[in-house]
């Protein structure tokens, strides 16, 4: 027998089916359309960009870095441009067998490969990386010929930097370098990051580190159209980068390359100031190094020369190499006396040629000079009458006079990483030690402190500051070392604006007593030699400081200890008496007798600043020695004298 269907019980199910594959179809569609909208409405700015990026690639343009020039225009910095061979990592399969493949077409060394090395551990994968600087005309059109081969591999135009005078103001006027990781991160989390984008190189040390930002530029940008393979097709816009400012220095080239002539072999450092503004005109530091070293990432054997020298030529001495002051901190002290009403100038006290305090004798000059005033004990230079002085000042009274004069203080000279040394009083010595029987200050460690021992250690730019203050009467200038920067774009000058000189306050009549006093130290004092026959008036004082302590009943013998244990030469001197132009400290390591080695070198400084006059090629190399004490040889013009610089390492 036959079933009957249920028709309406099919018919029912039917239209549920189509209504349940109706609903899904237009599900589907509400889906899709709310898909196009979210990409064509919601997200379509984000879109177009990234379509945008597929299409087009924002190239920046590094700017060209500003010059440096001294205060009369000489180049002590500038730029180049030459061919790079560089690598992008992320581009390439197998690095060692691409560079063997390359060395067969270009000439690459093992040093080239050991800095590629090390450029490789501070950057990223897909940065490009430099294996061959300088290529010449040929050597780039012979890896064209070969480019298919190498992917990842190209050539590039990229600026050098060019230092043409070498050695000469390396400390002063620093260098570049490639941007380490720590650099970028820095650099990354500041408010100028989108400025150094492509930027492989920043300021190290000296002007080129502390006027990065004036020397940098602005980065540019170019957009290029480019194709499915990332090849530039054609250029949309361009936005030129605008170079650095040209950065003028206070620095005189000519002097600091004589001064560093002068000092020959010998460490030291020296600092010459105008005392009327502040305006470094030499800072020398020696021994020097040359900053185009380090350009490209300097190489292994070449670091390590420089960054293991007993001499440390890396260290700029004059700005953070400390040493006691010796003899060159009477004056000082005596001015306080002064100021503090604890010696008047004509109070004669006996020098025996020892200071007996505390159950200890302090040595002064043999046999003694006797009855000594203000004038006569700084004239010769009388360590009981300073020794005797101190201990009636006591520490902090020593301190806190010569704290506001700069001593053991951050001068604020527009350099990075000046130190501060050491102006020793109690407080700072409860605060340097932990053992409770080293921080108390016994009176016996006040005595040292007249002659410029103990305790005290100061910069040669310290110095020269408070000697530069001392010859203007008593107005403290903040040292500085730039004068103005020129605009890259317009061409104008700007002057640096400095701080106003900070009067301290010294009587008239007192300072006139110290530069009487000075002034006598070089006409018939222990600088009497040295300024025999100068056509100028100076004021100066000779300085010997120890290296090492001896102990008080150990005569000194420089013959008997080794060279870095002998007693430093020291002088700080102004000119002229009357009206100061210039103000200078130095000292000469292990040297000796400050008028014997440090003397000469002053003696110098000033006939080229206030008379024009350059040494003998005889005198220069005697002064070099140390075996000049007077003027050898004719005099030679300033004018006279080149400065011949080095061509850029172009091929």
């Amino acid at each position: 027998m036959t079933e009957l269907r249920n028709v309406e019980a099919d018919v029912s199910r039917f239209r549920l089916r189509v209504f349940a594959v109706g609903f899904l179809v237009l599900l589907a569609f509400l889906l899709i359309v709310s898909r196009l909208i979210y990409l064509q409405v919601i997200r379509h700015t984000d879109l177009a960009e990234q379509a945008e990026s597929n299409r087009t690639a924002v190239v920046p343009i590094v700017p060209n870095r500003g010059l440096i020039l001294d205060r009369n225009g000489v180049v002590l910095a500038s730029n180049y441009s030459a061919y790079t061979l560089e690598i992008m990592r992320s581009k390439v399969t197998n690095l060692d067998d691409t560079i063997d493949e390359l060395s067969k077409i270009l000439d690459i060394s093992a040093r080239d490969r050991r800095k590629f090395r090390r450029l490789m551990d501070d950057s990223k994968s897909f940065e490009s990386i430099p294996i061959r600087t300088r290529l010449t005309d040929e050597e780039v059109a012979r890896f064209a010929a070969q480019r298919f081969r190498f992917p990842g591999v190209d050539i590039k135009a990229r600026l050098f930097r060019n230092y043409p005078l070498g050695e000469t103001g390396s400390h002063a006027i620093g260098y570049i370098g490639r941007i380490n990781q720590r650099e970028k991160e820095r650099i990354e989390d500041s408010d100028d990051a989108a400025n150094y984008r492509g930027t492989d190189y920043i300021g190290k040390l000296g002007v080129e580190s502390s006027y990065e930002t004036t020397l940098h530029g602005h980065t540019g940008v170019e957009r290029l159209e480019t194709s499915a393979g990332g090849h530039a097709v054609r250029r949309l816009a361009s936005f030129a980068a605008t170079p650095g400012d040209t950065v003028m220095l206070s620095i005189d080239i000519k002097l600091q390359r004589l001064i560093e002539e002068m000092f020959g072999d010998r460490r030291g450092a020296l600092v010459a100031m105008d005392p009327r503004n502040g305006e470094i005109l030499a800072m020398v530091s020696k021994p020097t190094f040359d900053p185009n070293l380090f350009v490209e990432g300097i190489d292994q054997e070449n670091w390590a020369a420089l960054n293991e020298s007993i001499n440390k030529p890396l260290l700029n001495r004059a700005l953070r190499g400390t040493y006691p002051p010796g003899s060159t901190y009477k004056p000082f002290m005596a001015l306080a006396a002064l100021q503090l009403n604890k010696r008047s100038p004509t109070q004669v006290y006996s020098d025996p040629g020892y200071f007996n305090y505390g159950g200890r004798t302090f040595r002064s000059h043999e046999g003694g000079l006797g009855g000594v005033d203000m004038y006569r004990a700084i004239q010769h230079s009388s360590n009981t009458y300073f020794y005797s002085l101190a201990v009636d000042m006591g520490v902090d009274a020593i301190h806190d006079f010569m704290k506001p004069l700069g001593f053991g203080q951050i001068t604020g000279v527009d350099l990075n990483g000046e130190v501060r040394g050491t102006l020793p009083s109690t407080e700072w010595k409860r605060n340097a030690y932990k053992r409770p029987e080293a921080k108390r200050w016994y009176s016996g460690e006040t005595v040292s402190l007249g002659i410029g021992q103990g305790y005290n250690n100061f910069t040669m730019l310290q110095l020269a500051s408070a000697e530069a203050t001392l010859a203007n009467g008593g107005t403290r200038y903040t040292p500085h070392i730039v004068k103005a920067s020129k605009d890259a774009v317009t061409g104008k000058i700007v002057e640096i604006v400095q701080p106003a000189g900070v009067p301290l306050g010294y009587d008239a009549k007192n300072v006139e007593v110290i530069h009487k006093a000075l002034g006598l130290v070089n006409k018939v004092g222990t600088g009497a030699r040295l300024f025999a026959n100068a056509p100028y008036t100076s004021a100066g004082k000779t300085g010997t400081a120890q290296a090492v302590s001896m102990g008080q009943n150990v005569k000194y013998n420089a013959r008997l200890l080794e060279e870095h244990k002998r007693d430093h030469s020291l002088f700080s001197a102004f000119a002229p008496l009357e009206e100061p132009r210039i103000a200078v400290a130095v000292i000469v390591e292990n040297a000796g007798f400050g008028a014997a080695a440090a003397g000469p070198i002053v003696r110098r400084i000033f006939d080229y600043w206030l008379m024009g006059q350059y040494p003998s090629e005889g005198d220069l190399a005697a002064v070099s020695k140390g075996q000049a004490t007077t003027i050898t040889g004719t005099p030679r013009k300033v004018s006279d004298i080149s400065i011949e610089s080095n061509e850029p390492p172009v091929p």
